[in-house]
């Protein structure tokens, strides 16, 4: 992981690490790089995570934008818990199995709550799915 001071470093790896038993390790995500303006994980995406069509499952795309868009806002807040509040998904096309690399940046930001978007990108660069989140800030 990249992109972090050596504390913060220490504590993102220590919540992956934690995470591994989670959600997120069932997915198989990765966190690439965390900091204050962008946050960036990734997915291997193989068999599992396809739909029946043969695509990445929309449900497994919404997941990681969710995720590393509240992990985008926690960046940004550290001393602060933050929850979702709403998440809006644009599939704006089809992504295969293989490397998935989703970006997240906080693009507004209140006492109480935070506006985040993130997009998925395939192994091919090809943008795949984007999304906006709200975030309510529980201090």
């Amino acid at each position: 992981m990249s992109g972090t001071g050596g504390d913060a470093m220490q504590r993102w790896a220590k919540l992956e690490e934690l995470a591994a038993a989670t959600f997120w390790g069932h997915l198989g995500c990765e966190l690439a790089s965390v900091g204050e303006r962008e946050t960036i994980v990734r997915l291997q995406a193989r068999e599992r995570h396809l739909n029946i069509m043969g695509m990445v499952h929309g449900g497994v795309l919404a997941s990681l934008l969710d995720t590393t868009m509240g992990i985008a806002a926690s960046a940004n807040r550290p001393d602060d818990q933050v929850v979702t509040s709403n998440l809006n998904i644009h599939y704006v096309h089809p992504l295969q199995a293989g490397l998935l690399e989703v970006r997240a940046h906080v693009v507004h930001s209140t006492s109480r709550t935070m506006t985040v978007y993130g997009s998925v990108t395939g192994e091919d660069g090809r943008l795949g799915t984007i999304g906006t989140g709200s975030f309510r800030v529980k201090g």
